[in-house]
């Protein structure tokens, strides 16, 4: 078995988390600035037996595109290019945002703190989409 690897793609963060090695439990694992992603995931993936990659695939309410899945739609083809022979998936990410800021305030983080670390969101994000992911397989 290998790690499952959650993309959570933002315009300038970018939150990821993985999944342990039996794949089973979705972790937290980084937030990077956007533009270091891929050279981030070759890194990591030479490191890690990392199979599949879940993306988080935004939309709004009524289930129309956002501004941002354009950006996830050039990413999942830039990554099947780049790891043809991983399995590439798009999640649902709808309230993701909202569960992590949710997941922030019930362990006790402070308003002030949760301003101050945005990034933990993001990974948080990532890791919401990827126990979503391993729910539904």
């Amino acid at each position: 078995m290998g790690r499952i690897m959650a993309i959570d793609l933002g315009t300038k963060r970018t939150g990821l988390a993985v999944t342990d090695p039996l794949g089973i439990l979705a972790n937290p694992l980084e937030t990077i600035p956007t533009n270091n992603l891929l050279a981030y995931l070759e890194n990591y993936q030479s490191k890690e037996n990392v199979t599949e990659i879940v993306i988080g695939y935004p939309k709004s309410l009524d289930g129309k595109t956002t501004h941002m899945t354009g950006p996830v739609l050039a990413l999942e083809k830039k990554l099947k290019l780049l790891f043809p022979e991983k399995s590439i998936s798009l999640v649902d990410e709808r309230f993701t945002s909202k569960m992590a800021m949710q997941s922030m305030i019930s362990m006790g983080s402070k308003k002030k703190d949760r301003k101050e670390k945005a990034g933990n969101l993001d990974k948080i994000s990532a890791a919401i989409i990827l126990q979503t992911y391993l729910e539904r397989k």
